[in-house]
């Protein structure tokens, strides 16, 4: 993907997100990775999505929903009023409970698109810290988050200067071994984690999501 079209793709999320209804409540827009370096091209475009839990849903609507498409949750997990919407994007986990970065990633990504997109409850800047804990107790460094990356959106504000800068290839950061050794990683498991996280994304084809709740 050409960089400047990532970037308007980056932009389009972030005006699906302050415009239109989502699934769940999305409170901040994040991109990372190789789009935040200043590549030209890029392999993949890798967006954060910080989603609020869903209170006051409409949980009295959820077997309409398992009648009419088999998927539990609808009104607890996921808006009942999106999916009147938007039914068409409505997708459920392997237990058949509607997941909510799955229907984030149906309404905002096309199908054969190289973004991966990653939904949690927690802001970017904590995940990144929690999941090099759990990467790093687990030896499973395909799960880490690169913590190179730029706000474009959060609690309804759009940052101009953060994309500007994303244009112009303005935001210095250093390779991500030295990143992830500036997190507490020593210098050999750094390489490793940096190594395999490289390798977990050049095996990932099309549009791609992955949900973490923290």
């Amino acid at each position: 993907m050409d960089r400047s079209e990532a970037l308007d793709r980056a932009t389009e999320i972030v005006d699906a997100v302050e415009t239109e209804r989502m699934p769940v409540p999305v409170r901040e827009v994040w991109v990372y990775g190789d789009v935040a370096l200043g590549l030209d091209p890029i392999d993949r475009l890798d967006v954060y999505l910080t989603k609020d839990v869903l209170f006051g849903g409409e949980a009295d609507r959820e077997q309409e929903f398992v009648d009419s498409h088999g998927i539990e949750g609808v009104g607890k997990s996921v808006r009942a009023d999106w999916a009147d919407e938007h039914p068409e994007y409505l997708r459920a986990n392997a237990n058949g409970h509607a997941a909510p970065e799955k229907c984030l990633a149906a309404h905002l990504l096309e199908d054969d698109e190289p973004i991966h997109l990653e939904v949690c409850n927690a802001s970017f800047e904590d995940n990144v810290t929690r999941r090099l804990e759990g990467a790093k107790a687990r030896s499973s460094w395909e799960q880490l988050l690169d913590p190179r990356a730029a706000c474009l959106w959060a609690e309804g504000t759009r940052s101009d200067e953060a994309m500007r800068k994303l244009r112009e290839s303005e935001l210095p950061f250093p390779t991500l071994s030295e990143s992830l050794e500036m997190l507490g990683l020593d210098e050999g498991e750094a390489e490793d984690a940096a190594k395999a996280l490289h390798e977990w994304r050049a095996d990932q084809e099309g549009a791609t999501v992955r949900g973490d709740v923290v």
